[in-house]
């Protein structure tokens, strides 16, 4: 399977298949395609998982969407301004997203739920439930804003606004830590709370806090009086 990922901030990923070859994605999330594609829906993994992955803002059903000619081709649209992060899985690895991360996968790709530590999900601004990614294939993840890619060595920690963490490798650690002092907390304007990552591994951090940014636009929406 090719790809091409197009477009500044509102980017569309178009996928070129060989026969037989398939993605999945959440129901309506195909953009368009060629004529040439057989579609199953189903909740991928049976009721529990598909109730788990609504807890981490998906859809019940997922669509798989497989090529019956090689030449095929289907394009998906990110829903929000920013970029769209292609993630290559080699069977190893586990990835952590941020809520409604997900875009589309190949059919090695598992996606699952991932449940926080209570304070973290109490205060680091993404809730109990974040996705989980393993398996082997190649995902596609929606970033907010724009995409930040940062290595942290063993022991080394990094401190980020909440809502701002995007993706980490399963080896970090994530944490929450109470920002000290009275005039920090009363007029810093960064909130009580950090998300902590602590290495090693890899961690995407995206320009945009999607809550943040729905605050700021709630003064200029029409209300009644």
């Amino acid at each position: 399977m090719k790809y091409q990922i197009f477009g500044d901030k509102l980017p569309i990923v178009t996928l070129q298949f060989e026969a037989g070859e398939s993605i999945y994605t959440q129901s309506g999330g195909m953009t368009w395609m060629t004529d040439n594609f057989t579609m199953e829906t189903n909740m991928k993994g049976g009721l529990m998982k598909g109730l788990g992955r609504m807890l981490s803002g998906e859809s019940l059903f997922m669509a798989t969407y497989t090529a019956k000619a090689s030449g095929a081709e289907l394009t998906i649209a990110s829903s929000f301004p920013g970029e769209i992060l292609p993630l290559e899985l080699n069977g190893t690895q586990q990835w952590i997203s941020q809520k409604s991360a997900f875009l589309c996968a190949t059919p090695g790709v598992n996606l699952s739920t991932f449940v926080t530590k209570a304070r973290a999900g109490f205060f680091g601004g993404e809730g109990f439930i974040l996705q989980k990614l393993d398996g082997a294939g190649i995902v596609f993840l929606e970033i907010d804003g724009t995409v930040v890619e940062k290595n942290l060595r063993p022991g080394e920690r990094l401190k980020v606004d909440t809502g701002n963490v995007a993706a980490f490798e399963s080896t970090i650690k994530y944490d929450v830590e109470t920002i000290k002092g009275f005039t920090n907390v009363l007029f810093g304007g960064e909130g009580l709370f950090l998300s902590v990552l602590e290495g090693p591994g890899k961690v995407y951090l995206q320009s945009i806090n999607v809550s943040g940014f729905a605050a700021r636009l709630i003064p200029y929406l029409p209300h009644r009086d």
